[in-house]
C-alpha cells in the first residue's frame, strides 16, 4: 500500500508552515496594492489564484488536522484536510479481480494526475474531446491517496463522468462491527466543472445523490460479471446529507455494498503493463529519464518557477549594464562584471540543487526549501521596513514567484516524492510493489 503522502518530519512542518505564512502575505499584499489603485479589479484574478491555490488550502489543512478525527467514520479527506466524499462501496479480492471486472464493465483505470495529464483534460474539457483515461482528482482515506481509480466518459467529454476510487484496507483492518473486506471505495458522479464552496478552486461538481452512482458501479459489474456475488451491509452508516471537500451537498441512505470478488477468473493480460515493471533499482540515464517523467506536477512547478526567476535575474543585470556603468553613482565596469559573475554562479549552484530534487534528493529538497524561505523573509522584512517597495515591478514578480516556488516545494507530494525516490522500487506506489511481491494480493 502507499505510505501516508502528508509531511511526518519537524523539519517538513515547519517549512509547511512557512509556505502557509508565505501564501497569506502574498494575498495581504495583493489585497493591499488592490484597493490602493482605482484599476483595482485587474488584481482579483490573481488575489483569487493565491487565496484558491495557496493561502486556503494551506490554512484548511493546517485547522482541520485539529477538528477532523484522524479515524475511519466512512469519509474520506481532500489534500487540503476537508471531508470529502463519502465511502460507499467495498471489495472482497485481490488486485487482479478488481481489475478485471471494473474492465470487463467497460470502467477505464484514470491516469495519475502528472503534468502531461493534467493539461490533456483541460484541452480535453475545453474542446469537448475524448480523453477515457482522465485523471481524477486526489481523495485520502487511511492516511493515503487511492490506490486506483476508474472512470466512465459521458458523451466522450471529461467534464461529465461516472468515476470511483479504490483503497485497500490495512493489514488485519475490520470494518466498525467486526467485517473484512480487502478494498473501500468511493463512487460520485460529476456533473459540471464550478468552483469550490471552501477553497474557490475549479474543481469537478458531482451530483447529490451518490446513492445512484454507488448503484450504477455495482449493477454495471454484475452485468458484466455474474460470477460476482453481492452483500449489503445495510445502514452501515446511519443516512445523512453533507457536502464535500468541494463544496457539493449530497445525500446517502448509509448503506455498504460489498463486492465478493472470490470467483472472479482475472484476464490472461493481468495487470495493466506499467504495474508490471522490473523491482530492481534503475541506473544511469533510464533513471534520469524515468524521474522526470514521473516527477509530480509541484516538483515540475518548482523547477521551472527556481530557474525561471534566476534566469530572469542574470539577464536583466547582463542586458542592463547601464544601471552599473553611470558615473557619479559609485557604479562601475568591475561591479557590473562582478554582479554578473555572481548572479550567473548562483544559477548554477540552483541548476544543480534543482535537479537533485527533480532526481528525488532529500538534502536537495531541504536546502532549496531553505534558500527559498530566506529568500521569502527578506522580502518580507524589506517590505516591512520600507526599504523594499513590492509594486507592480520585477521585486512583486520575483517574490510572487520565490512563495510559489516554496509552497510548491512544501507540499505533501514534493515530500512523498523524495521518500519514494530514496527506495529502490522508486517508480512503483508502495502498492504496486506489494502487489507484485505477494503475487496478486495487493496494489
Amino acid at each position: 500500500m502507499q505510505q501516508p503522502l502528508a509531511a511526518t518530519t519537524v523539519i517538513d512542518r515547519i517549512f509547511f508552515v512557512v509556505g502557509t505564512v508565505s501564501a497569506v502575505f502574498l494575498a495581504v499584499v495583493g489585497s493591499i496594492l488592490g484597493v490602493q489603485r482605482p484599476w483595482a479589479v485587474v488584481l482579483l484574478i490573481p488575489v483569487w489564484a493565491v487565496l484558491a491555490y495557496l493561502a486556503l488550502p494551506r490554512l484548511h489543512l493546517m485547522l482541520s488536522d485539529f477538528y477532523v478525527p484522524d479515524y475511519f467514520f466512512g469519509r474520506t479527506r481532500t489534500p487540503d484536510g476537508l471531508l470529502g466524499d463519502p465511502v460507499n462501496l467495498a471489495v472482497d479480492g485481490d488486485a487482479e479481480q478488481l481489475d478485471a471486472v471494473m474492465r470487463r464493465a467497460g470502467w477505464h483505470r484514470a491516469d495519475e494526475i502528472t503534468v502531461a495529464s493534467s493539461w490533456r483534460i483541460v484541452v480535453s474539457t475545453l474542446l469537448r474531446r475524448s480523453y477515457p483515461t482522465a485523471p481524477v482528482s486526489t481523495l485520502t482515506l487511511f492516511g493515503r491517496r487511492q490506490d486506483v481509480a476508474y472512470q466512465q466518459e459521458v458523451e466522450n467529454n471529461p467534464k461529465q463522468r461516472h468515476h470511483v476510487r479504490f483503497w485497500h484496507t490495512p493489514p488485519d483492518w475490520l470494518l466498525p462491527g467486526g467485517r473484512h473486506v480487502d478494498w473501500l471505495g468511493a463512487g460520485t458522479y460529476d456533473t459540471n466543472v464550478g468552483l469550490s464552496l471552501f477553497t474557490l478552486q475549479v474543481t469537478h461538481r458531482i451530483d447529490e445523490n451518490t446513492d445512484i452512482e454507488r448503484d450504477h458501479v455495482v449493477a454495471s459489474v454484475r452485468d458484466a460479471s455474474p460470477d460476482v456475488r453481492v452483500e449489503d451491509l445495510p445502514h452501515f452508516t446511519t443516512g445523512y446529507h453533507s457536502r464535500n471537500g468541494g463544496g457539493d451537498q449530497f445525500i446517502t441512505d448509509g448503506n455498504l455494498p460489498i463486492l465478493h470478488l472470490e470467483d472472479v477468473v482475472p484476464d490472461a493480460d493481468g495487470l495493466p503493463a506499467e504495474v508490471s515493471v522490473n523491482l530492481s533499482p534503475q541506473e544511469g540515464p533510464t533513471r534520469s529519464r524515468e524521474a522526470l517523467r514521473r516527477a509530480p506536477i509541484s516538483i515540475i512547478l518548482t523547477a521551472v518557477l527556481v530557474l525561471g526567476t534566476s534566469a530572469v535575474s542574470s539577464l536583466s543585470v547582463l542586458l542592463n549594464p547601464q544601471a552599473y556603468l553611470q558615473p557619479g553613482d559609485g557604479a562601475d565596469p568591475i561591479s557590473w562584471v562582478a554582479a554578473t559573475t555572481i548572479l550567473g554562479v548562483m544559477f548554477l549552484i540552483q541548476a544543480l540543487v534543482v535537479w537533485g530534487v527533480l532526481r528525488g534528493g532529500r538534502r536537495s529538497r531541504f536546502l532549496l526549501m531553505l534558500l527559498l524561505s530566506g529568500s521569502v523573509f527578506i522580502s518580507a522584512v524589506d517590505y516591512a521596513t520600507g526599504s523594499e517597495r513590492l509594486g507592480f515591478n520585477g521585486t512583486l514578480l520575483g517574490a510572487t514567484l520565490t512563495c510559489l516556488a516554496l509552497i510548491a516545494l512544501t507540499s505533501a507530494s514534493s515530500a512523498a516524492w523524495v521518500r519514494k525516490s530514496a527506495d529502490p522500487g522508486v517508480f512503483m506506489s508502495e502498492g504496486e510493489r506489494a502487489q507484485l511481491m505477494d503475487g496478486g494480493s495487493d496494489q
